[in-house]
């Protein structure tokens, strides 16, 4: 994809979008339930899409909750449902649904109270968090959780992804099972779907406020060395890009004596204060360094800084020494460090990785001699090794991790963009060294591989081929002038299908699959013969996939 001219560069007020407009759309369209694109289609995080046309609408979200209704029934979930919302246009009007029919369903809902610095707002971590929390201390009335959130995706999507009693993502087989209810309620205009009037529900005893956000921040020292933070005294800045952690970071600066700066604390559904992506459009992507345009721009004002996306799951790590780090650089660089200085985490933890992250983390694996847990690309994959202790530290290539607790009992269960912005801030106290000079004590141990994803226009149906596609059907021998060595359609971590194909080298590999959310497909590519050889690995694997799915 080339790049857009106006990358990097201030939002135009020709692309904000029309918030009333738009939340009109979501209460007044209705899904045609004969069309696949416009019925519920849990990808690898939730239902989303947007009201303009007809993906994210009040039909959808009332038939997933009546859905989600039947769904804790069946699984004997009694406990309380807790219920976040990050701060897109459409993730307000979604929560209001929601309050609607869980509370019309008996369900007892629990929501981010708006009198403090959290703004009503809570990120995906928090909520992940406060799960795992309440069903440690109450096992027989267990709880779980939903986040409003598109992620980073454009102001005009909106986002509802389902996390189970265990905290993290909901699996395929819970998400197929909450899609096929829902869809059926749609095809039936929504008759059997319980609502009750909103201000009847938030004065019902099945609705209650609390206050999600300090127990999140108290129990961070549990986590980070918060300590050594503070007495290396560092400099930190942030920009929470206009998202659900806004007042999280001041908190978090009060709390444990941190020298944090807040550089935007701006909230607006359009996000008219984003610089644009590489493709022009706005996307709150803070591992892009033209979304993180003006953070960037700021780095020598700060020892380090970070950014995150609008549900705090993501997180983007910029120190001096090396600008906006490649999210795949920082998870090898905090692999690295915690399996060396978490004293107490058992020995035959594993490392959690996507098989689209960087193979610089199978060096590092074996270096420190621990084994890895290649998995789909999915947090929902890493759930079950970080509930059970199997899995240190799990990892995905675009911005996304977590770890156990400093004493090896689980964190959470998602990812945690709060945690790997302040194991940013710990490397650098203890160590003395930023992330990016780790990184380059790693390429000068094990060679400075270059690593891309490009996005492929692709209709529906080649998607679906593409994600279907078995490994015989790639013939080719060699890839870039290497002979092929391995073709993967399945995770060696759980032998799970990855909806696409990897093809390996010696030197390097690519990788494919179907996006979700857009009509394209995404190509992955590393190299560690330099930035030639991934060109011809792109191109060579575009045309590869092209003749497989045309």
């Amino acid at each position: 994809m080339a790049l857009h001219p106006q990358a990097g560069k201030p939002a135009s007020k020709e692309q904000l979008i029309n918030v009333a407009s738009l939340v009109s759309q979501y209460y007044s369209y209705r899904p045609d339930a004969e069309n696949v694109a416009e019925v519920v289609s849990f990808g690898t995080s939730g239902h989303r899409g947007t009201a303009a046309n007809a993906t994210f609408t009040d039909t959808h979200i009332a038939a997933i909750c009546q859905a989600l209704v039947e769904y804790r029934q069946d699984n004997g979930i009694t406990g309380p449902l807790y219920i976040g919302k990050d701060t897109h246009a459409l993730s307000e009007p979604a929560m209001c649904t929601a309050i609607e029919v869980l509370a019309a369903n008996d369900v007892s809902v629990v929501i981010q109270r708006s009198d403090n610095e959290s703004r009503g707002y809570t990120p995906t971590p928090v909520i992940s968090r406060t799960i795992i929390r309440h069903n440690r201390t109450h096992p027989n009335t267990q709880a779980d959780g939903v986040v409003i959130t598109p992620s980073h995706n454009p102001p005009s999507d909106g986002g509802f992804k389902y996390n189970p009693p265990h905290g993290g993502p909901a699996d395929g087989d819970v998400t197929h099972q909450i899609q096929t209810r829902a869809n059926v309620f749609i095809a039936n205009g929504n008759k059997n779907v319980k609502r009750m009037e909103l201000r009847a529900a938030l004065a019902s005893d099945r609705v209650r406020q609390e206050d999600f956000m300090m127990p999140y921040i108290e129990d961070l020292e549990q986590v980070v060395d918060m300590q050594a933070i503070k007495e290396a005294n560092l400099t930190l800045g942030t920009d929470p890009l206009g998202g659900a952690g806004v007042g999280y970071w001041s908190c978090i600066a009060q709390k444990y004596g941190l020298n944090i700066t807040v550089v935007n604390d701006d909230v607006d559904p359009q996000f008219a204060f984003m610089t644009r992506d590489k493709d022009g459009k706005l996307r709150m992507d803070c591992s892009s360094p033209y979304a993180m345009a003006g953070l960037i721009e700021m780095k020598d004002s700060f020892d380090l800084a970070f950014g995150n996306d609008p549900d705090f799951d993501r997180h983007g790590i910029v120190c001096k020494s090396a600008g906006l780090m490649n999210p795949n650089h920082y998870l090898a660089v905090a692999i690295a460090y915690l399996y060396q200085h978490r004293k107490e985490w058992a020995r035959d933890l594993k490392i959690g990785k996507t098989l689209v992250s960087s193979s610089m983390i199978d060096r590092v694996a074996d270096k420190l001699d621990r084994k890895l847990a290649e998995m789909p690309v999915g947090f929902k994959w890493f759930v079950d090794g970080l509930s059970n202790r199997q899995i240190g530290f799990a990892g995905e290539e675009s911005a996304g991790g977590i770890f156990l607790q400093r004493d090896g009992q689980t964190w959470a269960t998602d990812k945690d963009g709060f945690i790997m912005c302040l194991l940013a801030a710990e490397i650098t106290a203890v160590t003395g060294k930023d992330p990016g000079e780790h990184y380059q004590q790693l390429t000068q141990e094990f060679g400075e591989p270059v690593y891309r994803r490009n996005d492929v226009a692709a209709s529906l149906e080649e998607k679906q081929k593409l994600s279907a596609m078995q490994a015989d059907v790639v013939s080719s021998k060699s890839l870039a002038g290497e002979p092929i060595t391995q073709v993967q359609t399945r995770a060696p971590g759980n032998n799970a299908e990855i909806g696409g194909v990897k093809v390996s080298t010696e030197s390097g590999w690519f990788a494919a699959r179907p996006s979700g959310t857009e009509d394209v497909y995404k190509i992955y590519a590393e190299s560690f013969k330099g930035e030639s050889h991934l060109q011809n690995l792109l191109t060579e694997a575009e045309a590869l996939v092209a003749k497989i799915i045309k």
